[in-house]
């Protein structure tokens, strides 16, 4: 009798075990399970750097500073494209599993077609998204998930909560989509002198000095009959809120230096009251083939855009929509005797 009460307590001891250590291993999965579905951050105020890596290995290092958003090198940077990709990390949520007739072939899709999303909260690196491609209906996207403890090996599909539509879109690495378009932000007490000059039409070109409440201004190198201050103050305030385009996608590096070594139909420099000087050199966009316009002219030149040489040297593209109210002096000024 004993040996049988022994056994069945062994046996029980055995199976207490046994269902202890099923127990935790569920409990375990489970865990690991929900973190690899955790992709997002509720408090995005404490995100602080950004690093965006993709499928071509092009790289954006974002930090915050200062309540803003810049580059590594410190540089301003979009700040509109950085609080989409705060609002997607904050609102993240769970779609559903890929199905298991369907993992082998997005797995290998993904590794050669994902964007690497590294997000650091005060400074410490926290998450690692990588950013697939979209579901059939595109009301998903694979994703997978890395944290500091775990890393997923199977893709799950992710959508923004109370959106519809894919995500990868709002993760890009080429920093030329992430720069800056500002060119001139300046008040009227800023600028000193500006100077425009036309080398296909000289007679256009002109320049105005400004010294306190004084102006001067020349076109083609003389004075005006009658310069009428308020429309040398309304020129001047055309440069508050100067913008190119886009940056360059179309030229390669041999087409821009090209560019460069051509002669510019327009240079236009700025002198500020604090020193800095800002000189624009701007190209015609030429049509591979002329054009007819609606009253009939050939044109062999895009009327809407040109290319414009930055202070940097970078080129960018423009538009003469923009542009317009600091090239047409002849409009504000009127002809010397």
């Amino acid at each position: 009798m004993k040996k049988k009460n022994t056994g069945l307590v062994i046996i029980v001891v055995i199976v207490g075990i046994l269902g202890f250590f099923a127990t935790n291993l569920v409990r375990n999965r489970g865990k690991s399970d929900t973190e690899l579905l955790e992709f997002s951050i509720k408090d995005t105020s404490t995100v602080d750097q950004l690093i965006i890596t993709d499928q071509f290995a092009r790289k954006i290092h974002l930090l915050k500073k200062d309540l803003m958003w810049v580059d590594n090198k410190g540089d301003c940077v979009m700040q509109e494209p950085v609080d989409v990709i705060l609002e997607t990390i904050k609102n993240i949520q769970f779609k559903g599993y890929v199905p298991e007739n369907s993992r082998e072939n997005i797995v290998k899709n993904m590794l050669s077609t994902h964007t690497k999303v590294e997000i650091f909260q005060h400074g410490k690196w926290v998450k690692t998204w990588y950013v697939g491609y979209a579901t059939q209906d595109h009301y998903g996207t694979y994703m997978l998930l890395e944290t500091p403890d775990e890393k997923s090996d199977l893709p799950v599909i992710m959508k923004v909560k109370g959106l519809d539509g894919i995500i990868e879109p709002r993760f890009f690495a080429d920093a030329r989509r992430w720069k800056c378009t500002e060119i001139f932000k300046l008040n009227l007490d800023d600028i000193a002198d500006v100077d425009v000059r036309f080398f296909d039409v000289p007679t256009r070109s002109f320049n105005i000095k400004k010294s306190k409440t004084n102006y001067t201004v020349k076109i083609a190198g003389k004075k005006p009959s009658i310069l009428d201050t308020t429309m040398a103050i309304q020129y001047l305030n055309n440069y508050k809120k100067i913008h190119f385009e886009l940056a360059n996608f179309e030229l390669s590096d041999k087409q821009v230096d090209s560019l460069k070594k051509s002669k510019p139909f327009c240079k236009l420099n700025v002198k500020e009251i604090s020193g800095n000087n800002t000189l624009l050199k701007m190209y015609r966009i030429p049509f591979k083939n002329k054009i007819v316009n609606d009253f009939g002219d050939s044109v062999a030149y895009d009327p809407d855009r040109f290319w414009c040489q930055l202070p940097s040297g970078e080129v960018v593209k423009c538009q003469y929509f923009v542009f317009n109210p600091l090239l047409m002096g002849h409009l504000y000024f009127t002809k010397p005797e």
